[in-house]
């Protein structure tokens, strides 16, 4: 009797898994891969974090590789590591150490796909020389937008036929709108009938989270009855409630704190709202709208994709608290119209942005790597509505903007 094949062995490789839009996707990502064809693996270079201790009852999770930022014994440790398991392929999360490591330990191994998806258009995650010199070993970028893809062109250089989009993902029966939106509130303390704005963001310096603290005091101005969640925690808990003091905003903002039960606490808004100074594909943008949620955000990155003015909410420039609170005030004060953007921004992400999109699209990409880089054919999905993928093309690569590719490749 004929054995039969085994699954693609895949490592993902993160600095670690704290709650954060990238590390719950990925958790989503590898929770959602077919066992029967694909048997995913976790690196977190450093701590493990809440979700790689999560993933770890359902999964092979390994941490504390690296013991510093100059640990050069992290490339010998790192290619035994993938060596032991016999990965047949490497995708690096995000950019940084475990972009650059995570590549060079694969090639050093002999894995034979080696991939990186990153999340960024910039600041504070950006690429580097460093990373941008490993680009000869790497079969894959991966962008989580089609303006992202383009970024990754223009903006860091990387070859167009490398670049490949796959969507950023939600669970789209998980987020889905509350029957009891009421009883969110009570559990939260919010009065049934008071307007309330959320931002679902980690607190770093990139989120901007002082934008909206002076958003909120702006729109209570107008609103006084206006309440504000900021769900998530980070670095700079502290030095922002302190500003949440000093605008006399302390019985108006409330921080939240990671949560488990983001679902329930988006239920509890009327109103996302996302101040970042850059961003790629938020994911906590599809959770809301996938909730029926309106967003207003900044103007940045690839977040136009979803939030398209008067469809499913509003852009404002960023580093414009002004015009940022003005088109909060606005669809605050016109409740009717904000269920209207959330229930077409719900269908959008129902059918352009579902987690199994973004699932198929992966293992469409890595299948597809692996035949082209080795012959070998991966059973056949046990999904009957996935379109077939030639060798050697695993994905539509993004196009370079007209007169960049030159430039890419020089």
């Amino acid at each position: 009797m004929t054995n039969p094949p085994r699954p693609m062995r895949v490592m993902f490789l993160q600095t670690s898994m704290p709650v954060g839009g990238a590390e719950v996707l990925l958790v989503n990502l590898v929770r959602g891969l077919e066992r029967e064809r694909f048997a995913p693996e976790v690196v977190c270079l450093k701590e493990p974090g809440p979700l790689g201790e999560q993933l770890a009852a359902e999964l092979p999770v390994h941490s504390g590789l690296l013991g510093s930022k100059y640990d050069l014994t992290i490339l010998p440790r790192l290619a035994s590591l993938m060596r032991d398991r016999q990965i047949d392929g490497v995708v690096t999360v995000g950019a940084g150490d475990k972009m650059f490591w995570g590549r060079l330990a694969a090639k050093v191994a002999g894995v034979p796909v080696i991939a990186s998806a990153l999340h960024s258009t910039g600041w504070p995650d950006g690429v580097g020389r460093l990373n941008r010199m490993l680009t000869p070993l790497t079969d894959a970028f991966i962008a989580c937008a089609k303006p992202h893809g383009e970024h990754l062109i223009s903006g860091e250089r990387f070859p167009a036929a490398k670049v490949h989009v796959i969507p950023n993902g939600v669970d789209t029966d998980r987020f889905s709108p509350s029957a009891e939106p009421l009883a969110a509130r009570t559990e939260l303390g919010i009065d049934p009938t008071a307007p309330v704005v959320g931002i679902l963001a980690a607190l770093r310096p990139e989120k901007n989270h002082e934008m909206f603290l002076h958003a909120a005091a702006k729109v209570r101005e107008e609103i006084p009855e206006a309440r504000f969640l900021i769900i998530g925690d980070g670095p700079r808990r502290g030095e922002l409630e302190s500003l949440r003091t000093r605008l006399g905003l302390s019985e108006a903002v409330t921080f939240l704190g990671s949560r488990s039960d983001i679902p329930g606490v988006l239920a509890a808004i009327d109103v996302l709202a996302l101040t970042s100074h850059n961003e790629a594909n938020p994911v906590s943008i599809l959770e809301a709208m996938a909730c029926g949620k309106p967003v207003v955000a900044t103007d940045v990155g690839s977040v136009g994709e979803t939030v398209i003015p008067g469809q499913t909410g509003a852009l404002c420039p960023a580093g414009d608290p002004d015009a940022f609170a003005a088109a909060l005030v606005e669809l605050l004060d016109n409740p009717l119209h904000a269920r209207q953007l959330g229930a077409a921004g719900r269908e959008l992400v129902v059918a352009d942005w579902s987690l199994q999109a973004m699932i198929d699209g992966y293992q469409r990409l890595l299948s597809g790597l692996l035949e082209q880089k080795t012959g070998r054919v991966l059973p056949a999905s046990e999904r009957s509505d996935l379109p077939a993928v030639a060798a050697g093309e695993p994905s539509e690569p993004v196009d370079a903007p007209a007169g960049e590719l030159e430039n890419c490749l020089s």
